[in-house]
């Protein structure tokens, strides 16, 4: 994952934010957001929180996530992550340890922030999905 040094921003640890957040760059949470985000590249620390509705290119969650999100292109859940709601991405990857409890759609390529998506259904016997 790229990331944009000129368009760093970080909610620290003993920070919480609840409202809307627009961000461009890469945004590093740290604390607890809650409410909407809009924005490029996210990060969730380990110890960071978001629950929200969330539209952004790329999403790291090493924390907790909670509520619906759109990435455009990927959305990685690490081996501390823990993800729970609504998914629609491109490129999905759960590291071993990370947990996924969500309905997961995927974005067709060359979608920037999809209206639609195409849910690919988990054949649970094979442990795979199945491609759309």
């Amino acid at each position: 994952m790229k990331r944009d040094k000129k368009n760093l921003s970080i909610i620290d640890k003993e920070l919480l934010v609840d409202g809307t957040i627009s961000s461009k760059g890469t945004l590093v949470i740290k604390g607890t957001v809650t409410g909407t985000l809009v924005g490029d590249t996210v990060v969730i620390a380990e110890e960071g929180s978001l629950i929200a509705q969330a539209k952004v290119s790329s999403i790291t969650i090493g924390g907790r996530f909670e509520g619906d999100v759109t990435a455009s292109n990927e959305l990685i859940i690490l081996s501390t992550g823990n993800c729970s709601g609504t998914v629609a991405c491109k490129d999905l990857t759960v590291e071993s340890g990370g947990r996924l409890n969500a309905k997961v759609s995927y974005v067709q390529s060359g979608s920037k922030l999809p209206n639609k998506t195409n849910t690919a259904p988990f054949n649970e016997a094979s442990e795979k999905w199945i491609k759309p």
